[in-house]
């Protein structure tokens, strides 16, 4: 018992000797550029005969396919693929129809705005895009932020601490990242941009606004 006492007796008095503490919270927000677009186009087949929907489908996915991969900046990946049936007055089956997507995304934005025009004179359809900075670019960007928003968080513990006229140490932070992209351009607005003589899509990357938040506990000591 005797080692659990001097324990606890210790923790008594740090406890009673422990100065005062102040809550504190600072962020930093900083621009980040919107490097990297991603757009889904996909294609449709309607038919009587699943066979023949699937292979009329797959042969507008096979040319999009040839097309997109002499563009090195391009990545590309298959998406949802869905077939499902249309059911007539009776209630049978009438006809089928097939829903197949690609994924599309790149750094290049120029490349790849000419690019959904080109795939859109293929009868292809836009489904949408998004823009975000890339990994690269956000964790650069987050970076910068994090030494701001302790620099901020200091020097606001330090004026506390001068009114004060005591020194302080820092007991505990917790640091958030969170940021603000632009909405996905919805599905009726990205087939309305491109025009049917495949011109570029108008894309302006612009930027989005990364933040990063800190918050913590200071004490002040004698």
């Amino acid at each position: 018992m005797r080692p659990f006492l001097a324990l606890l007796a210790s923790l008594v008095f740090s406890t009673a000797f422990a100065g005062t503490t102040i809550d504190l919270s600072a962020e930093a927000s900083l621009p980040a550029a919107n490097d990297l677009l991603k757009a889904v186009v996909y294609s449709e087949a309607h038919g009587s005969a699943p066979a023949e929907i699937a292979r009329r489908d797959n042969q507008e996915n096979a040319e999009a396919l040839r097309l997109i991969r002499n563009k090195p900046s391009v990545t590309v990946k298959t998406g949802n693929q869905l077939t499902y049936p249309f059911y007539g007055n009776n209630r049978r089956i009438d006809s089928w129809r097939m829903h197949s997507e690609l994924l599309l995304e790149s750094k290049d934005i120029a490349t790849l705005s000419e690019l959904l025009g080109r795939l859109q004179q293929m009868k292809l359809a836009l489904g949408n895009v998004s823009q975000s900075p890339s990994s690269s670019t956000r964790l650069e960007i987050e970076e910068a932020a994090t030494r701001e928003a302790i620099k901020a968080f200091e020097r606001r513990a330090g004026v506390i601490a001068q009114t004060m006229g005591k020194p302080y140490r820092i007991k505990q932070l917790n640091i958030q990242q969170a940021g603000s992209f632009p909405p996905v351009m919805p599905m009726r607005a990205a087939r309305a941009m491109l025009t049917a003589d495949a011109a570029p899509a108008p894309i302006e990357a612009g930027e989005s606004m990364l933040t990063v938040s800190i918050s913590g506990q200071n004490e002040l000591t004698d």
